[in-house]
């Protein structure tokens, strides 16, 4: 490591990096409410890691702070793996932290390398620097997003989740917020190692304009409370029972204890729920169809698809795993539903495939079997569904599923908006946190689903196995939710919506790659504006 990195730079930048994790998602009950995204603390932790930057000279310096603050961000924002690698994977502890501050390590290579480039580009003026590191920083959490399958959990832009410029999401999504906290911490940066009245007037002019396009886009007078939105309800109401298991996660896939149970209650839930729709969390049934006691799916068929003439129409989405060891296994969703007159009961079935899968959670890539052998996990490989699935229609509604943290890429989520008139009205989240315990992975899984019911002003509702079991309305507010690690039901009325956002309409046709050329182009104009300046010099 350089020589000039004293041991209190070192430090004070591994707690600014800490700082960006605890910005996501407030663990303490001190000061704020648990579970919060903290808007200024994130931009002030840049503003620390910049200012570290500021004070260096060479490439290497830069690279090392870039590379210890990214690390000590994601350790400090996913530490909770530990609980799934060692609690109930049983992979010995030592061996749990390597691989947890491992992946944390390598995945802090594209900081590093970012923050090298960023001292490569010292000679350019106050505000393209700014520009500049913005534009680094979002490339290496676009490396996160997009690189060997992605896990961009705790980037940046989440922590804008309860700020002032959190609307401004349905415009350029996650990822813009991202940009735009960089950019601030960098003018900042700046300002406060040569302050200058112009530099000062300019930062607050952004703000401000920021802050105008926020309130243009919140399309109302009043308070945040008194939001109106510019989209149409979609059809009437839904109401839904989202059911909430609390199957501890050591007894889940057990044939003495934890499948019975699941069995047993998630059944009698299915059958006695009385609203419009009734959701599972993730594998709320956890064992394959052809595991099932005899007559247990025959049973749940028939009751959906061909209820009694004077039954209230009910439907249901169920998450359980499917396929056979030829074809491969799925994470699934299957939807039941009454069938139509005339319709067949395989044409009234529908079912939903994971697209997103969690690297050594569900898929495992052939160099990496022995994996499986140091761990616990069952139904750690499966099949790809497709990104773009049909949503689940039912009562005017169209509900989209996505499983665990597919959530957190809305660039995929996105692609079912391509079409107006097939876009969902309305995600729905199944999940499993169990494996992570009572920890704070249930708030950042949560502001994760707020986030992108404000990209695309829409409602997500969350069925889980041990919580957050909420329902969330298209302004990204929290309005039911259950007590975490109990076992319940939560009843709600939602209101779907129509039309597309902004952010739905450019990143259903283009995905990542406008903020891909953004990147690009910054730097590629830095280099050659500090390739001109050097010959000016010359000369």
């Amino acid at each position: 490591m350089a020589a000039s990195l004293s041991t209190s730079r070192i430090a004070v930048v591994l707690l600014a990096g800490c700082l960006h994790a605890l910005s996501i998602a407030w663990p303490f009950l001190f000061l704020l409410p648990a579970g919060q995204a903290v808007w200024w603390l994130q931009p002030l932790s840049l503003l620390v890691l910049v200012w570290q930057l500021e004070r260096s000279t060479t490439a290497r310096e830069g690279a090392w702070l870039g590379w210890l603050f990214a690390t000590a961000l994601q350790c400090a924002t996913w530490w909770w793996l530990f609980i799934s690698l060692h609690t109930y994977g049983g992979l010995a502890a030592p061996l749990a932290v390597i691989a947890i501050v491992g992946l944390a390590g390598f995945l802090g290579l594209y900081y590093a390398a970012v923050c090298a480039c960023f001292m490569r580009l010292a000679p350019v003026n106050r505000a393209g620097r700014a520009i500049v590191f913005a534009a680094l920083w979002l490339l290496a959490e676009l490396g996160r997003v997009a690189l060997f399958t992605g896990f961009p959990w705790g980037e940046g832009g989440y922590a804008q989740l309860d700020g002032p410029f959190a609307d401004l999401a349905k415009l350029v999504g996650v990822h813009g917020l991202t940009f735009a906290a960089a950019l601030v911490a960098a003018a900042l940066a700046g300002l406060l190692r040569r302050p200058r009245l112009a530099s000062l007037m300019a930062i607050a002019a952004g703000l401000l304009v920021a802050l105008g396009a926020s309130s243009f886009i919140r399309l109302d007078k009043g308070t945040a409370s008194a939001y109106t939105s510019v989209f149409p309800k979609a059809a009437a109401p839904l109401t839904v029972t989202l059911l909430q298991g609390n199957i501890a996660q050591d007894e889940k896939f057990r044939g003495g204890s934890g499948i019975p149970d699941a069995l047993k209650w998630y059944r009698q839930q299915l059958f006695e729920a009385k609203t419009a729709l009734v959701v599972t969390p993730e594998t709320a049934i956890p064992i394959l169809p052809v595991q099932l006691p005899p007559g247990y799916l025959d049973e749940l068929l028939n009751h959906f698809v061909q209820p009694a003439d004077d039954a209230v129409p009910v439907a249901a989405l169920v998450g359980i795993p499917l396929g056979n060891s030829e074809i491969g296994y799925t994470n699934s969703v299957i939807g039941l539903k009454p069938k139509p007159p005339g319709v067949t009961d395989e044409n009234a079935a529908y079912r939903y495939d994971k697209h997103h899968l969690v690297p050594f959670g569900e898929f495992v890539h052939p160099l990496f079997k022995w994996f499986l052998d140091l761990v616990n996990m069952p139904l750690s490989d499966f099949n790809r569904g497709a990104v773009s699935q049909p949503s689940f229609d039912w009562q005017g509604q169209r509900i989209a599923p996505n499983i665990c943290y597919e959530d957190l890429f809305g660039e995929e989520l996105a692609a079912r908006f391509t079409d107006p008139a097939l876009a969902p009205t309305m995600f729905v989240n199944i999940s499993n946190i169990g494996w992570f315990g009572n920890t704070i992975a249930i708030d950042q899984h949560l502001n994760i689903s707020r986030m992108r019911a404000i990209e695309f002003e829409r409602p997500m509702i969350r069925a889980t196995n041990t919580g957050a079991t909420v329902v969330i309305d298209h302004r990204g507010e929290v309005t039911h939710s259950l007590p975490r690690h109990t076992r319940g039901t939560l009843v709600a009325t939602v209101e779907g919506r129509s039309g597309i956002t902004p952010y739905a309409w450019w990143a259903a046709r283009f995905g990542l790659w406008p903020w891909w050329v953004l990147c690009v182009v910054v730097i590629v104009l830095a280099f050659t504006w500090r390739g001109k300046r050097k010959d000016q010099n010359l000369l």
